[in-house]
């Protein structure tokens, strides 16, 4: 997508989770993809002439490729795609700079994700955005911003993990398997794991570490492929195969030396796996 000319956008339908922005398609057609991003779990894409669309995926969405000239998708496919097109709501008609022609389709059975516009100068105070925390994946997470972050903060830390405005896009699976590899318990007290005036500790430098690692490796594996989620090619993601604690209920724990089992409970309507024999 990126480089590429916007030659038609196509609204098969008025919304989604919100109402399309008036004139979306218009705004899109004739503008050059200068950039992809990320923010959170938003996607944006940066137009040539300073906009900026937000898309987000919702529960069921996802995006496929297929090169107009053949009809097909790109890629090594698990699963086959899905051939029910009363769920494509939004078709991008791309050119690409060697002139190839190519649709990248937003298909959506339950329609709970969206896409909305933007200016570029004004997208970091953006009302989804703009309350967002940190990037797990960014070099800013270390042991002395989660010391300094979660500093006398009395809830669970499993929850101040999962909470936006802390860390942005750090999900239940991921929190779940990176407390398990720094050995720290979902059910301790978020501030304890800083020191005094919120200094660094050891527990900090260990959180740090393995959500910064437990992220890299996921991406690696091409994601979490549980339920419908399918990568752009249609392709699985694997990491969910070497889970070490999430959803693994009643087996033993992996750590080397443990002899805990993997546990399950419910914090604030969400399952929590872990072993109390060795995350403390």
């Amino acid at each position: 997508m990126e480089g590429s000319l916007v030659r038609k956008m196509e609204l098969r339908r008025a919304d989604l989770r919100f109402p399309f922005p008036s004139g979306l398609a218009q705004s899109l057609e004739g503008r050059t993809i200068i950039a992809l991003s990320r923010r959170a779990k938003y996607l944006l894409m940066h137009l040539d002439n300073g906009q900026v669309l937000i898309s987000h995926l919702g529960m069921s969405g996802s995006f496929r490729v297929e090169w107009d000239d053949i009809g097909v998708l790109p890629g090594a496919f698990h699963h086959e795609r899905s051939k029910n097109t009363l769920h494509d709501h939004a078709v991008m008609r791309l050119v690409q700079n060697d002139g190839k022609h190519v649709s990248v389709i937003y298909n959506d059975p339950r329609r709970f994700g969206f896409m909305l516009l933007t200016n570029e100068a004004e997208l970091n105070q953006h009302p989804l955005l703009r309350n967002l925390g940190v990037e797990p994946t960014g070099n800013m997470l270390d042991g002395a911003l989660l010391a300094k972050m979660l500093y006398e903060k009395r809830a669970p830390l499993k929850a101040a993990l999962l909470d936006q405005k802390l860390i942005a896009g750090l999900g239940n699976i991921y929190v779940c398997e990176a407390l398990w590899r720094a050995g720290l318990s979902p059910l301790r007290i978020a501030g304890t794991i800083a020191g005094k005036q919120g200094r660094p500790t050891a527990r900090s430098e260990r959180l740090a570490i393995a959500i910064r690692a437990v992220i890299a490796d996921a991406i690696a594996a091409g994601g979490s492929s549980l339920r419908d989620y399918r990568q752009a090619d249609g392709s699985l993601g694997y990491f969910q195969h070497t889970f070490n604690v999430y959803d693994r209920e009643g087996h033993a724990c992996a750590k080397p030396g443990c002899t805990g089992t993997v546990r399950r409970i419910v914090q604030a309507g969400r399952s929590t796996f872990y072993c109390a024999t060795c995350q403390k």
